[in-house]
């Protein structure tokens, strides 16, 4: 089987990588904007702009891939909401280029999406569950959810919440080692309690996307950790991991942070269907966070 990745580059993507080269009879092509920042990668890697519909088709042409997982978007909630142009771009045309390179080729594809597609008035939350985005950011998702779902092309749609992982060279930080890094400089901060998510480890969603594209699945699933948390909590599970004094750590509400875009206030997912249909088994978030230490 022939998978291409595109944003290998990124933390998802690097964590496809390690797992799929792993898998016996995978060709592994991966892709990304600008050279490959990935290390000890055996498979080959091509400069690829998503956003640039010429490229996807040459390429997709050329290596005629079985599978494409989409992992390439903008997923900075607030930059998404300073920069609507660029996010479309990058969340909706890419994907419509990606769909029509698999049309073309007759690939199955493998797209990313986000519990953010939610208002967040209840939760957690089933594949059948309605969608309502309250920021650019999941307006953008549920409309590249749409595309796909219009499409002719095979596909699954796995859908994410707060992801969490540590590559080598990824300058961009995750709740852990954030509140790791505070309570060790005993750096005083606010954190949310009224905000629920099932934060996920990266190399988790990994697994769920091969399984969702090794037998090539159709359908939405729901790709998290199984953990109901606040950040706070997670927070004070980071302290007590790492033996780290919680009381510079103080409960804040949501409406104290002058966060640009809207956060839905609860989503979480229910993950029974990707655990009986795919036989997915995340990891818990201490768990999570024993591996992100034996990481570091």
């Amino acid at each position: 089987m022939k998978v291409l990745i595109t944003g290998a580059n990124g933390l998802l993507g690097q964590k496809l990588i390690a797992l799929l080269q792993t898998k016996e009879g995978v060709s592994l092509y991966a892709t990304s904007r600008g050279k490959a920042r990935i290390l000890d990668f055996k498979g080959e890697y091509f400069p690829l702009d998503a956003t640039n519909k010429q490229e996807v088709l040459s390429l997709f042409k050329r290596l005629k891939p079985d599978v494409v997982i989409h992992t390439a978007a903008m997923t900075h909630v607030d930059e998404c909401e300073l920069h609507p142009e660029d996010c479309y771009v990058a969340n909706v045309e890419a994907v419509r280029n990606v769909v029509a390179g698999c049309e073309m080729i007759d690939a199955h594809m493998v797209h990313l999406s986000t519990d953010f597609i939610f208002d967040g008035t209840e939760g957690p939350l089933s594949e059948k569950a309605v969608p309502n985005p309250i920021n650019y950011y999941g307006k953008t998702k549920l409309e590249a959810e749409e595309i796909i779902k219009a499409s002719n092309i095979s596909s699954s749609i796995a859908r994410t919440v707060l992801v969490y992982g540590v590559v080598p060279g990824l300058k961009r930080s995750n709740i852990i080692l954030w509140v790791k890094d505070n309570l060790a400089k005993k750096n005083s901060f606010k954190i949310v309690d009224d905000q629920w998510r099932t934060p996920t480890l990266a190399e988790d969603l990994a697994l769920g996307c091969w399984l969702l594209a090794k037998d090539k699945v159709k359908g939405i699933y729901n790709i998290s950790g199984g953990d109901m948390l606040t950040p706070y909590e997670m927070a004070q599970l980071v302290a007590t991991y790492f033996n780290l004094d919680n009381q510079y750590i103080t409960r804040a509400n949501s409406a104290t942070f002058n966060q640009l875009a809207k956060r839905p206030p609860k989503t979480g997912f229910i993950i029974d269907k990707a655990i009986k249909k795919l036989g997915y088994r995340p990891h818990s978030f201490k768990e999570g966070i024993e591996i992100i230490a034996g990481q570091l």
